[in-house]
């Protein structure tokens, strides 16, 4: 499981890049970055999909697998914004973190 959860890490981290990281570079054409974004989220693609299998056999269901991807999305993202992008952080985003960890507990709970 350790193996899906870095596979997805690493894979969130490109697609962040890959969609948001154009946001301070206004001044390029959108035809540019569509393209450019596209070619970073192939990397994404090549990380994703095998975590998927390798949890998927290693026992994990896909709404697992699905829920343990959006808590990692957001981390990568709340990381992103503050750090990259100068985006506030609010303390509605860590209530709003907690309930999603709530439904992460109920997701794998016996």
């Amino acid at each position: 499981m350790l193996r899906t959860i870095l596979l997805l890490l690493f894979s969130n981290v490109f697609m962040t890049i890959a969609w948001y990281g154009h946001l301070r570079h206004q001044n390029v054409a959108l035809w540019k970055v569509v393209l450019i974004s596209w070619l970073i989220a192939l990397f994404e693609y090549c990380l994703m999909v095998p975590a998927n299998r390798l949890g998927y056999q290693s026992g994990l269901n896909a709404f697992h697998l699905k829920m343990i991807q959006e808590v990692i999305t957001l981390v990568v993202f709340g990381v992103f914004a503050v750090a990259y992008l100068r985006e506030p952080f609010h303390w509605k985003y860590i209530v709003s973190f907690v309930f999603l960890l709530g439904a992460v507990y109920f997701m794998f709970k016996k």
